[in-house]
């Protein structure tokens, strides 16, 4: 028996990475590859059904992963995120949230044929639209900063606040049904504020440890997951789906303590690649372990017709309401009153109000599950698929936009992003260090500081602009490893980095390599910056028809950098670079004064 776990646990991982993998592959959203292969191993094939084979442990392990993926996407929120929203972002998760329990609630009962005690139960629950689904399609679609900050904020806040609005509906329908019961909402609303306070207590805690050295820099990603599991599980204990609301509010509290903290930076990595993982794998068990029957109850008249005024009615409804007089545009209220795919939660929460209704009596209880995964399906392949067309049609989506990434502040560097904003490109550099950044923030040009490699980084500083990454660090094994990382997002023609100044190596090095290394070998990071600091300068030259851009052709001690097409493109030059010259195109090199 240990040994069929083993290959359970162990095979669905895989399924779950390969599932990501293949959705980069053919740039499909990740979470319809990671549904459709947990549909396929599970009721379609009836290769496994993980919730049998794991049994008592099936739903304690998904609801740690759920918490561990709550207090990921909580931790990397950012408050400096939605300055310009902030009105948006409150109106929707308070009375757009509301909006969405009341009609999703009238519809269930009214569409589906639900009872009204159990409409209200489940529409409570569906007001979510959680990380596990949100953050996934973000990476897939360049949304405008300001749109994109809406959605993952919406997403991550309300998460808990679904199950919290079902499990009050729940307390309210046991007032209602038994006397002298007014205790279970006083138990409900202390409960609630109890995890509230847990979470404050056990963020500020980590917070505290972490600046004063109290743990040492290996420990601090462990700890602090042990920590998330502690929160989640002493909440969980003191009353039933309480644990993602004290995990939520440890996250936001340890996400705004790592602005003034750089102690925390390293540990988010850690949990971002666990999170990640997570993902995959929580929703191939629960895809996985469908019954067959619930499949077939979806595809029945009252639950598609559910879904389509969910979709089409519900959510505009939702938003377009409580953001009127607000900062969003009308193009922005029409993409966020479309996205709203429901992941994770929707489903384990289901799960369990199915279990514990149908202990309690309701005999339409046993539809919950096959309504929730209706809702959830439809959504996540709706939402996934039109997101990106529609964000373009409304204007916002930074598809058609042209930016270049810089990873490393240097002088070189600030002179080729100062040259690059002169001719009216886009560019952001990127540094670990305040001190290197400096120069640039003198100069207005557009920094951030932090790790590139974290994941954090791709909403803390919006890398949809940007369509071109030059690494141009001091360490080579660095730069290689960033154009490595990013090639699968930016593409394997847009990332480039400075060369090591190995000349030994230089003569094995493959096309393809060469493809990534910019300028020429002589262009390493010490002679660049020695130049730049010295007597040279980054100029346009003038170029005649039709030329083709050789050393040879050029003035000696001439470094070309990059072409300015007449179609406002930018060519960096490789050292495999060998570009014809049209009229109307700009030649940018380095140069002596």
């Amino acid at each position: 028996m240990e040994n069929i776990n083993l290959i359970l646990i162990v095979t669905i991982l895989g399924i779950g990475i390969l599932s990501q993998w293949i959705a980069w592959r053919i740039q499909w959203p990740s979470i319809v590859i990671m549904s459709i292969a947990g549909l396929v191993i599970g009721p379609v094939l009836g290769v496994v059904n993980p919730g049998e084979a794991l049994g008592d442990l099936y739903s304690p392990l998904i609801s740690l992963a759920v918490a561990i993926i709550l207090f990921e996407g909580s931790s990397s929120l950012d408050f400096r995120e939605i300055k310009d929203v902030s009105k948006s972002v409150f109106r929707i998760v308070t009375g757009g949230a509301f909006i969405a329990w009341i009609l999703g609630s009238l519809s269930a009962h009214f569409i589906a044929g639900l009872s009204l005690e159990l409409a209200f139960i489940i529409g409570g629950l569906f007001v979510v639209t959680g990380p596990t689904v949100i953050i996934p399609l973000l990476r897939n679609a360049k949304l405008k900063q300001r749109t994109a900050a809406v959605l993952k904020w919406e997403g991550i806040i309300v998460d808990p606040a679904g199950p919290l609005l079902a499990l009050f509906a729940y307390e309210v329908i046991k007032v209602m049904t038994k006397v002298n019961s007014v205790g279970y909402l006083l138990t409900f609303f202390s409960a609630a504020f109890l995890a509230i306070v847990l979470g404050l207590i056990l963020g500020f805690m980590i917070s505290m440890m972490a600046n004063r050295g109290f743990f040492p820099e290996y420990l601090k990603a462990p700890i602090t997951l042990t920590f998330v599991l502690l929160c989640f599980t002493i909440a969980e204990v003191i009353m039933h789906e309480t644990g993602m609301l004290a995990v939520t509010v440890m996250g936001l509290t340890l996400g705004r303590a790592k602005k003034h903290i750089s102690a925390l930076g390293n540990i988010s990595h850690f949990v971002e690649n666990i999170s990640v993982m997570l993902t995959s794998t929580v929703f191939i068990l629960l895809t996985a372990s469908l019954a067959r029957e619930t499949i077939g109850q979806i595809f029945t008249l009252p639950i598609i017709a559910f879904v389509l005024v969910m979709l089409f009615v519900v959510r505009p409804l939702s938003i377009w309401i409580p953001t009127i007089g607000t900062e969003l545009t009308k193009s922005e209220r029409t993409l966020i009153g479309w996205i709203a795919p429901r992941g994770i939660v929707a489903l384990t929460v289901a799960g369990y109000f199915a279990t514990t209704l149908t202990d309690d009596g309701f005999q339409d209880a046993d539809t919950l599950v096959a309504l929730t995964f209706a809702l959830v399906f439809i959504t996540v392949c709706a939402h996934g698929f039109t997101l990106g067309p529609l964000a373009k049609k409304l204007g916002l989506s930074n598809q058609d936009e042209e930016g270049v990434l810089i990873v490393g502040a240097s002088s070189f560097s600030i002179a080729l992003a100062l040259k690059l904003t002169e001719l009216g490109k886009k560019v952001l550099i990127i540094d670990t260090s305040k001190g290197r950044l400096q120069p640039a923030i003198d100069r207005n040009i557009q920094t951030h500081e932090g790790e590139v490699l974290s994941e954090h980084v791709q909403f803390e500083a919006d890398l949809t602009p940007y369509d071109m990454i030059l690494a141009m660090t001091i360490d080579p094994s660095y730069n290689a490893l960033v154009t490595q990382s990013f090639a699968p997002e930016f593409g394997f023609n847009q990332t480039f980095s400075l060369f090591s100044g190995d000349e030994q190596r230089q003569a094995s090095l493959p096309s393809a390599v060469k493809a990534h290394l910019l300028f020429d070998e002589h262009a390493v990071f010490t002679e660049l910056n020695r130049k730049i600091n010295t007597n040279y300068d980054i100029v346009t030259m003038d170029m005649e028809e039709n030329q083709v851009i050789t050393k040879d052709t050029l003035p000696d001690d001439t470094t070309p950098l990059f072409v300015k097409r007449k179609n406002e493109t930018i060519e960096f030059i490789t050292q495999r670079s060998r570009l014809m010259l049209e009229e109307g195109d700009k030649l940018i090199v380095l140069q002596p004064k």
